[in-house]
């Protein structure tokens, strides 16, 4: 089985060069109310993704509110962010894309009103 993440090259490791900087970065766990959002959201996520990624939809953009750039990630990262966060508190480090073509991503917004139309679409047959 795949896992969302790879497995840290010095886990269970005593020479760990990390141990030095003890937990100081270890992330609060999130509140129950946290946990919840993240939990809905993954949950969209797979909504969006079983709609839109037939469409030639690569995965969402979003904005950053740290750096106040937009942010693409394709679906894998995106679920595998928010089953970090839902695991440990914290998204995973990655690499951003690289060059990303812009029309290939869509918003939240747009793919959250995409979900319901076609599920109000549905509920009306």
């Amino acid at each position: 089985m795949l896992e969302d993440v790879p497995r840290d090259p010095f886990a269970d490791d005593p020479d760990d060069p990390a141990a030095a900087l003890g937990d100081s970065d270890a992330p609060e766990p999130l509140t129950p109310a946290e946990r919840d959002e993240a939990v809905t959201d993954l949950a969209d996520v797979e909504v969006f993704r079983s709609l839109l990624e037939p469409q030639g939809v690569f995965g969402l953009v979003l904005d950053c509110p740290e750096c106040g750039d937009q942010h693409y990630f394709n679906w894998e990262l995106l679920r595998g962010n928010l089953r970090q966060m839902i695991d440990n508190g914290k998204p995973q480090v990655h690499e951003p894309a690289y060059e990303p073509n812009p029309t290939d991503y869509v918003s939240w917004d747009y793919a959250q009103g995409y979900a319901d139309g076609v599920i109000d679409t549905e509920e009306r047959r």
